[in-house]
């Protein structure tokens, strides 16, 4: 029959501790080293190879209706963006967006009022 080599608990916590340590060390340099090697980040692209010989004129985009009129009410394009994502996460389109508008919003001020008439 084996026999354990130590009944101590200080020393059986200690190996295991080591252990531990020496396996979260082996697995920080692994990703560490993924990180290094990562083939789906994009490669870096020299400033003469990257500059066009002519310039190229930008194809004209044009904003959908919805977007250039949040913005002059002044709604931001992040919150538009999120409105975006959250209706094409419903199956819907942006073609299918009439309008974007905030609504008013006037409930703590009709709260407040409604507490001062009471009094």
């Amino acid at each position: 029959m084996s026999h354990p080599v130590t009944t101590n608990p200080l020393i059986i916590m200690l190996i295991n501790m080591t252990v531990v340590f020496l396996v979260l060390t082996v697995l920080g340099l692994v990703i560490n080293l993924i990180h290094i090697i990562d083939p789906t980040k994009p490669k870096a692209v020299k400033q003469e190879e990257s500059a066009p010989a002519e310039p190229e004129a930008a194809p004209a985009v044009s904003a959908p209706a919805t977007e250039t009129a949040a913005v002059e009410e002044g709604i931001s394009p992040e919150v538009i963006a999120v409105i975006a994502a959250a209706i094409a996460s419903y199956g819907y389109g942006m073609e299918q967006v009439r309008a974007i508008r905030p609504i008013p919003r006037d409930a703590w001020k009709n709260s407040g009022r409604a507490q001062l008439a009471k009094r």
